[in-house]
């Protein structure tokens, strides 16, 4: 029988207030984990732990930057103290800045780079001695679809994605015979508060032109939602996929594999 179940699992899942990070912690306690998240700011925590409460979730949240490495460690004492040993760790938190390359400033670069790569290097470190320790654990980075394609003012994103993906490769080479598996999910676009101003509809009742783009670009023909990462994150977080390591599973709608079609 595949197991599914997350029952008696300890999730850490960064940046889980709101958003794509939300949906997977919900779909982890659907499952029957016990979840913590952390955000950078209380007032930010406070509104995810309303959001969790409102779906009947006992959720623990915690206020940390993952770019700190010492605060990371307390983060990480303080979850084993109040929920135990992290078992399923998401490394969700991210930023992205929307900057022609030779337009932006190094420091704008490195804060990237520091968020979307520097910081799930930091926190899967953090939790790896405990997991060999307990015999194994589930490491799910958050990468992109910029992990394997460039676009127009995503350098740094681009850059730090990629770098993810071989991260997420290297962590399963390392650590695989601890029971440690260690795979990515590249999400699609996805329809989130944050994408929502490039879907809305124009004044004169036409699509904005980037949801137009996307949607032709999409063999689904549609954005993805949140909801649709859920069920490939508890795949992964779970023993269903024990033999599963060192892959990115990309939640697309199709878009890697399409060519595109030909304009009218």
């Amino acid at each position: 029988m595949v197991n599914f179940s997350l029952e008696g699992k300890v999730a850490l899942v960064t940046g889980a207030s709101y958003g794509i990070g939300f949906a997977l912690a919900t779909a982890f306690a659907e499952a029957g984990a016990k979840i913590a998240f952390n955000d950078i700011r209380q007032e930010l925590v406070d509104k995810g732990l309303a959001s969790y409460k409102e779906k009947g979730i006992d959720a623990k949240g915690y206020v940390c930057d993952v770019t700190k490495e010492e605060q990371v460690q307390e983060l990480v004492a303080k979850i084993e103290k109040d929920l135990g040993p992290v078992n399923i760790l998401v490394n969700n938190a991210g930023i992205i800045k929307r900057i022609p390359m030779t337009e932006m400033k190094a420091e704008e670069f490195r804060q990237v780079i520091d968020v979307d790569l520097n910081a799930p290097f930091i926190v899967s470190k953090a939790v790896i001695p405990s997991m060999i320790k307990n015999g194994g654990g589930k490491i799910i980075n958050i990468c992109s679809m910029m992990s394997e394609l460039g676009r127009e003012t995503v350098s740094a994103y681009a850059a730090a994605k990629g770098g993810l993906k071989m991260l997420t490769r290297n962590i399963a080479s390392e650590y695989g015979k601890y029971n440690i598996q260690c795979n990515g999910i590249g999400p699609g676009y996805i329809a989130t508060p944050q994408t929502a101003p490039l879907r809305e509809r124009q004044p004169d009742g036409s699509r904005h032109p980037f949801d137009s783009f996307i949607v032709a670009k999409t063999p689904a023909e549609r954005w993805g939602n949140p909801e649709d990462l859920q069920g490939p994150a508890v795949f992964l977080a779970s023993s269903a996929s024990d033999f599963v390591n060192g892959h990115i599973l990309y939640v697309d709608g199709g878009i890697l594999a399409y060519i595109g079609r030909q304009p009218e």
